[in-house]
């Protein structure tokens, strides 16, 4: 682990390197359906003795094509290529994706990226992959390209849920299930807890005041954020500071007639200033909707019970 090479886009792999085992994706989330497919271009990368190198787009390809339907992020880039490495895979490729990357043509792309930067042997995809102009390009092209090319093309079906009566595992899937509150089903086709991160802003200095002091954490629109509501979280900050926190994501309504969610983190056993902090928050589970008191005495005895039951759950 940590090893794993990043190569920019109009770059190719090292000379040395003459094969190898390729995947290509957004791979948004890198959740469990991915970590299935690419583990059969670890396997195959180990039998043939070759490097494993996944493709994937320094933004998600809609963001180009068309902006409006762009779907919330899950892993930005970063996070992407760290959990990339801890799957073992020697080489991510990132993809500058804009207009010209979106009209080259199928075949011309295959030949591009496939033949010449990362001159693969063997491909693994999912069965639904499009690429190319116009998203022309499928599987069936690969693999008749491929064939042609010496290369063997594998077009891999969607996995499901342990219970096989969920629907198949995808980055789609997961984002609804945060948004519709559904965090355990989020986390189990993730194959790990969801997590964030972001920048530790002034808020309104309220939660001193009530005695339930808040960090306001601020994350990138594009992120797909958890649905309103209580969280049982963990806050990993500078230094490595790792802490229990009650996150609540909401308008506030017992406060205040916000439009836009906010997130704040109430840490566990902790005394100081947050300020300017890169946060990490992991959400383990989801404790309650969000709700409105009726005044601030209702609002401390609940978030006193709220705490109480994070505690316990993550302790």
């Amino acid at each position: 682990m940590g090893t794993i090479q990043i190569i920019s886009d109009n770059e190719v792999l090292p000379e040395s390197v003459d094969r190898t085992v390729a995947s290509i994706g957004v791979f948004d989330g890198v959740h469990k359906g991915h970590q299935k497919l690419l583990d059969l271009v670890k396997n195959k990368s180990m039998s043939e003795a070759i490097p494993s190198v996944v493709i994937t787009f320094d933004q998600h390809p809609t963001e180009v094509t068309s902006p409006e339907n762009a779907p919330k992020v899950l892993t930005p880039l970063s996070k992407k290529i760290l959990l990339l490495d801890e799957l073992g895979i020697d080489y991510v490729y990132v993809l500058a994706f804009d207009e010209s990357r979106a009209s080259t043509p199928a075949v011309e792309f295959i030949r591009e990226i496939f033949v010449e930067a990362i001159r693969a042997k063997a491909i693994f995809v999912g069965e639904d992959f499009k690429f190319g102009y116009k998203r022309s390009g499928n599987v069936d092209l690969l693999k008749s390209e491929g064939q042609a090319l010496g290369i063997s093309v594998n077009g891999v079906g969607l996995f499901n849920s342990e219970p096989f009566t969920e629907e198949p595992i995808s980055s789609t899937a997961i984002r609804k299930h945060l948004k519709d509150g559904e965090l355990s089903l989020a986390n189990e086709k993730l194959g790990r807890p969801y997590s964030m991160s972001g920048k530790v802003v002034p808020g309104d200095q309220r939660g001193r005041t009530i005695g339930f002091p808040t960090a306001n954490i601020e994350f990138d629109e594009k992120m797909a954020l958890p649905s309103d509501g209580v969280y049982a979280a963990t806050y990993l900050g500078k230094g490595g500071v790792r802490k229990i926190a009650a996150v609540n994501i909401g308008k506030r309504p017992t406060f205040s007639n916000g439009v836009k969610s906010i997130v704040e983190a109430h840490l566990l056993d902790f005394e100081g200033d947050l300020y300017g902090d890169d946060a990490t928050l992991t959400f383990y589970k989801r404790i309650r909707s969000e709700r409105k008191f009726s005044g601030l005495e209702e609002f401390q005895l609940q978030l006193g019970i709220d705490l109480t039951q994070i505690k316990e759950l993550l302790d």
